[in-house]
């Protein structure tokens, strides 16, 4: 192999290399847009939830009937 076939074959190598690292990137920015709306998710059920832990026991609560 000529030193020219190990550079240019050095060159695809490191732009196989970019293609994976940018289709990673995208993935993991995927990803983190589902934990942030996970995280967002959890902090309402949460504060839902201690809004009715708060609630006074002789108090009738509102059933919702369809």
């Amino acid at each position: 192999m000529s030193l020219g076939e190990r550079i240019w074959d050095t060159f695809a190598t490191v732009i196989q290399i970019k293609d994976r690292i940018d289709a990673l990137k995208e993935t993991v920015m995927k990803q983190q847009d589902k934990i942030e709306d996970l995280t967002g998710r959890v902090i309402r059920l949460e504060t839902a939830l201690s809004m009715l832990h708060q609630q006074p026991r002789d108090t009738p609560r509102l059933s919702h009937k369809d």
